[in-house]
């Protein structure tokens, strides 16, 4: 509804799956004549390109090494900040992405009584289910006075609701994340042999130490393996790559903005990860009509690919169902086709217009 005001909340907007999807629909919204505004809880510094008429607010920017004081004093600071910024702003609606940007949200809104809905991105039992006894009663306290409590994977509900309190709530909206639209191919060649490619950030969750070693079992000598992506796990990928004898073939390519290229170029997409909130690589990747292959973790990959019809699942952590599967699909060109022809289906399902009706219908009801 265009003049409608609304103000997305979150930690930070650099790269990442969660900043990815608000950029996202904060551009869309932008686009259907909603005044936009972007709050961040700590550093504003963009990892995703945002509708010229999108206004970004950061409130704190942490400069010191974190103790428990510092920690109050922050709280403090960011609820006064976030305070300010609402009173300032009025907006119709406030949506918050992730834990923390939820908690503040919902604790702010309710003393102005605005209007907000939470979305839990990631595993509950990495932050929700963790709580002690009084911050369980918190969460659920403001998730339950929110207009929805939106997750992207009915699997993040039903971890959500392991939780005994959670279980009460009849606020879930499940919107699948959209699939992000690249510029049109820049058809610059990116590797000049065939690969196989897994992308996401270098961190242990990911799997691309299963990746790699599945790799190496492989033994096909005309490809390669590329991993496009950054992150801390990128020393001991590489002590593992040095380990295994495959330096020339397998290749830490970093942060890329030119994905389609990849995608478009690949034999093979493969998905790793130990655990997801709902993968974007993923969704990306099917979009492009690669054939694919995920570890059927939690949470997502069950509830995007059909096995067998739009792509492969395999066992979590099997690293040699991994190879086995990996080498299928390589070598029957007629399930390669398939797979990669089935997975385009993902565009429809999951379009940015189809997913922001789904958000704009929560906003406004």
């Amino acid at each position: 509804m265009s003049g409608l005001k609304l103000v997305f909340v979150i930690y930070t907007l650099q790269k990442g799956g969660a900043e990815r999807v608000l950029s996202t629909l904060s551009n869309s919204f932008s686009a259907r004549s909603y005044e936009v505004v972007i709050v961040c809880m700590n550093d504003a510094e963009q990892g995703y390109p945002l509708a010229e008429g999108i206004r970004v607010v950061p409130l704190l920017k942490r400069k010191y090494k974190e103790t428990f004081f510092r920690r109050l004093i922050y709280g403090m600071l960011t609820y006064l900040s976030l305070l300010r910024v609402l009173l300032k702003e009025k907006p119709y609606c406030v949506i918050s992405f992730m834990t923390s940007a939820n908690l503040w949200t919902g604790l702010s809104c309710g003393l102005l009584n605005v209007p907000y809905i939470v979305s839990e991105r990631t595993t509950p039992d990495h932050t929700i289910n963790r709580f002690n006894f009084f911050f369980k009663w918190m969460s659920y306290f403001i998730y339950s006075g929110s207009k929805a409590v939106v997750v992207p994977a009915k699997g993040i509900e039903t971890c959500l609701k392991n939780n005994g309190l959670f279980n009460r709530l009849k606020n879930y909206s499940i919107i699948r994340n959209p699939v992000y639209v690249f510029k049109s191919d820049t058809h610059v060649i990116v590797h000049h042999r065939k690969f196989i490619l897994g992308v996401g950030r270098l961190s242990f969750e990911k799997g691309f130490d299963l990746l790699i070693d599945a790799f190496s079992e492989l033994r096909i000598k005309n490809i390669d393996l590329i991993i496009v992506g950054q992150g801390v796990e990128k020393e001991h990928l590489t002590t593992q790559i040095n380990r295994l004898n495959l330096q020339d073939r397998v290749i830490l390519a970093g942060a890329k903005d030119d994905l389609q290229d990849y995608y478009n170029q690949t034999e093979l997409f493969v998905l790793p990860s130990r655990n997801e909130g709902y993968p974007n690589a993923l969704i990306e990747a099917m979009s492009s009509g690669c054939p694919c292959i995920a570890m059927d973790c939690e949470f997502g990959p069950a509830e995007i690919i059909e096995d067998g019809i739009n792509g492969m699942l395999i066992p979590n952590g099997n690293v040699t169902a991994l190879r086995k599967a990996m080498f299928n699909v390589l070598f029957d060109l007629s399930l390669k086709k398939k797979l990669g022809n089935e997975a385009r289906g993902i565009s429809q399902t999951n379009s940015l217009e189809v997913i922001s009706d789904k958000w704009e219908e929560l906003i406004l009801g």
